[in-house]
């Protein structure tokens, strides 16, 4: 999710590139609709949106039980205010803009691996630690066939 079309087709074409399905959304309303009609592997979300920001969309993605195992990667250029913010609403993974598409896509690789293991070592589901790399777009991705 990112409400810079730019940035949105950038995550894309880098992480389409690697073989993964991408679904993009403007904002944290959209956002919340479309995770809810694909079933994403991975959230990605900027903090400074329109209608509803991505702090906020990840606080009601960890509230909603159908997306609380969902893993979410803020991509932005963060405050440590918004970091320590994200964090305390269960946000997994950070990554600063700008970015090296390598970045972006070695941390939803990192990201969807985390999850599978939490599904296998705890029955589909569990919450997931990830790493503090940075923040923002909100980008559902999916690996192909899955």
């Amino acid at each position: 999710m990112d409400d810079n079309k730019v940035i949105r087709q950038l995550i894309r074409v880098n992480l389409e590139l690697e073989g993964l399905e991408v679904v993009t959304a403007a904002d944290g309303v959209e956002c919340l609709d479309v995770v809810h009609q694909v079933q994403p592997d991975v959230v990605t979300l900027d903090v400074v949106m329109p209608r509803l920001d991505g702090l906020r969309t990840a606080a009601q993605l960890r509230s909603d039980p159908r997306t609380a195992h969902l893993p979410l990667a803020i991509v932005s250029a963060c405050t440590q205010h918004e970091v320590d913010s994200g964090l305390d609403v269960g946000v997994d993974a950070f990554l600063a803009k700008p970015f090296e598409p390598a970045e972006l896509v070695r941390l939803v690789r990192q990201l969807m691996e985390g999850a599978e293991r939490a599904r296998t070592e705890q029955g589909d589901g569990g919450s997931l630690v990830g790493p503090v790399l940075g923040g923002g777009d909100a980008e559902r991705v999916r690996q192909h066939g899955g």
